[in-house]
């Protein structure tokens, strides 16, 4: 059985957790696997160990938009709880690993069930919300490469590892902007010594240098979880 690392359930008291556990089933995020499509049901909730998934938008004709990141910090399916089988987005598996998964009416038993389970499934949903406005607001404001920044010190607090695999072109749909654009910060980064990217390979060399150039948004998301989840993100 895979070990929890989830942060959600290592919040949960011993003897809950041990009964949550005894629900869920342990699940492999497979790379760029599509765990759920917009407006279609919820069948499952899944809580990351390891790998993270990317939330992502699509309106009319226009390419991607990333709207939300999931990783050990969080779950997939906060929402069953109130009720609803349905997101306006797609949940993409964005880094691999394992997770645990529950079934949709599982999860809404066991949240009845515990109210200690309930509490912070009910908080991750409020980060979630703040997070979203959030990121409207940085794809409004800030320029591509603070944003990227942002994103790729995102990417790898949940990749829990220096290095991890993005191509380009996923990038450039993550922050909904034309390739040309990350391919040019992607540059800049990697000439002033801040990542080495090579075949897919993405490394931070200089975590302290990359947050320098990130937009305020990454520490305001971080100060937010720490605010509504009691604990460092």
């Amino acid at each position: 059985m895979v070990l929890s690392e989830n942060r959600l359930i290592q919040q949960l008291p011993k003897a809950v957790r041990g009964r949550f556990l005894e629900r869920c089933e342990p699940f492999e995020l497979v790379l760029s696997a599509e765990l759920s499509e917009s407006n279609r049901v919820l069948s499952h909730a899944y809580f990351p160990n390891q790998g993270f998934i990317s939330l992502v938008i699509d309106v009319d004709s226009h390419p991607p938009l990333e709207v939300g990141m999931v990783g050990r910090e969080a779950m997939l399916g906060s929402e069953l709880i109130l009720g609803l089988a349905k997101t306006p987005w797609r949940a993409l598996v964005q880094g691999a690993g394992m997770s645990w998964r529950i079934g949709a009416d599982a999860l809404r038993e066991a949240s009845e069930a515990m109210p200690e389970l309930r509490m912070v499934v009910q908080r991750t949903l409020m980060v979630r919300l703040h997070q979203a406005a959030l990121a409207a607001a940085c794809e409004r404001f800030h320029m591509i490469g603070p944003r990227l920044a942002r994103w790729l010190l995102m990417s790898q607090d949940r990749a829990q590892s220096p290095s991890f695999h993005v191509t380009q072109e996923f990038m450039a749909l993550m922050l909904g902007v034309r390739r040309a654009g990350v391919t040019q910060a992607a540059h800049d980064f990697q000439h002033n010594g801040l990542i080495e990217y090579r075949r897919g390979e993405l490394t931070v060399l200089d975590r302290a240098g990359l947050e320098t150039e990130a937009c305020s948004c990454y520490v305001a998301d971080r100060a937010l979880y720490t605010e509504l989840m009691g604990q460092e993100q």
